[in-house]
């Protein structure tokens, strides 16, 4: 497994670098900030995947918030979806919350439009989505990212919390593969 992975990596594109990627989060923050800055917003972290967008936007949001996080799969460590598996809900209270939805990719949006329901669900007042990514699939999704870092290409991609067959989550940069 591990001889795959190096030649995945190896052979991948860059598509942004690192400093490509903070100045998307810097305007996703600037933008997180005007809009929900009078919120008393909950902060959701989509694990795993949404680690590494989240940790970097954080520190970028300028007001007091709470931070949970939630964990909803439809990988499992493979190349495509199947059924969602909750993995993980908030321990904090959605009742009445504005929840802010983090995650790194808006793919093909079943997994964070099952997210944004179950949010709903447990009464969040509202729910908001911001995603460093949002891949050009070519159809309509069934839900939209309020706040987005970068429009991208639709490859498979790993690095900044995209992973490779549960790897590579920690690239610094959003890579591209060549053959899938």
């Amino acid at each position: 497994m591990l001889n795959e992975i190096k030649s995945v990596q190896e052979t991948a594109d860059l598509l942004f670098s690192e400093q490509e990627l903070a100045t998307a989060l810097d305007a996703m923050a600037a933008d997180i900030n005007n809009t929900l800055a009078d919120s008393n917003l909950l902060a959701l972290c989509v694990l795993n995947g949404g680690i590494i967008t989240a940790g970097h936007l954080l520190t970028r949001l300028t007001f007091p918030l709470n931070l949970d996080s939630i964990n909803a799969s439809r990988y499992q460590n493979k190349t495509s979806g199947g059924t969602i598996e909750w993995l993980l809900k908030p321990k904090t209270a959605l009742a009445g919350r504005t929840v802010l939805l983090i995650d790194d990719i808006l793919d093909e949006g079943i997994t964070l439009a099952a997210i944004k329901a179950y949010c709903l669900e447990q009464g969040a007042s509202k729910v908001y989505c911001a995603v460093l990514l949002d891949k050009q699939i070519g159809k309509a999704k069934p839900v939209a990212a309020d706040f987005v870092g970068l429009s991208v290409e639709n490859r498979y991609l790993f690095g900044y919390g995209l992973d490779y067959k549960g790897y590579l989550r920690n690239a610094a940069g959003i890579f591209a593969c060549k053959d899938l």
